[in-house]
């Protein structure tokens, strides 16, 4: 183990919340209980601060969940594209759980579009969940804006996968393009697998942004179902 790694797991013990650490533990159900050490968000975001980033980036893989969750703070915040790139495809093997796939969203990425976009389609097509769920959520994150396109839709529709943490994601990206691209996303929901249909259909009908006229709908397309 080196250094630098022995210094940020003793900084992580001595910001532990027992308490907080017990209710994370429910929060992550697939993770091993010794694996979550019990740090706030707000406390690892500031000891992120702290931390030279490509040493740390080398030590993969890390023993405590909040390594990987400094991990992921650090590499979305990154400035510079293609070292972000690189260092994201070093990390993705080692996410396994949703908080720290979902804590992964390198803002860089936003003045990058063409070539995320063709990443996006390589990460979705992985073996790898976690891999699949950051692609899904990056769709989520960066194109369903003024780079959205209709095909989008598409691609996320098409992922035929059982996991429960991809078919969620799936529900979320469509709960949210329901909200941003209703015409376009309308149709597609409704061609959906009945599971993630009806789930995208929940967290639509749950969503302050999306109207309540849009809601009526969709309470009828499940009712047809």
């Amino acid at each position: 183990m080196l250094i630098q790694t022995k210094i940020i797991q003793k900084r992580l013990f001595e910001l532990q919340d027992v308490k907080y650490r017990d209710f994370h533990r429910g929060l992550v159900p697939t993770a091993d209980a010794d694996y979550i050490i019990g740090v706030r968000m707000p406390l690892l975001r500031q000891l992120a601060k702290e931390i030279e980033p490509a040493p740390f980036f080398s030590e993969l893989p890390h023993r405590y969940y909040e390594e990987n969750q400094l991990h992921a703070i650090l590499l979305s915040s990154m400035k510079d594209y293609d070292s972000c790139l690189r260092e994201v495809e070093r990390f993705l093997p080692y996410i396994d759980n949703w908080a720290t796939c979902d804590g992964l969203r390198p803002r860089c990425f936003s003045k990058h579009a063409d070539d995320v976009l063709m990443n996006v389609k390589r990460w979705m097509a992985s073996e790898h969940e976690y891999t699949v769920r950051f692609g899904i959520g990056v769709l989520e994150a960066f194109f369903l804006d003024k780079s959205f396109l209709p095909e989008q839709l598409q691609w996320v529709a098409s992922i035929r996968r059982e996991e429960y943490y991809i078919r969620m994601m799936q529900a979320w990206y469509f709960a949210t393009a329901l909200a941003k691209q209703w015409d376009a996303t309308r149709p597609v929901v409704a061609t959906l697998p009945d599971w993630v249909r009806r789930k995208s259909i929940q967290k639509a009908c749950e969503s302050f942004r999306v109207p309540q006229a849009h809601k009526v709908q969709l309470r009828i397309m499940t009712h047809n179902s």
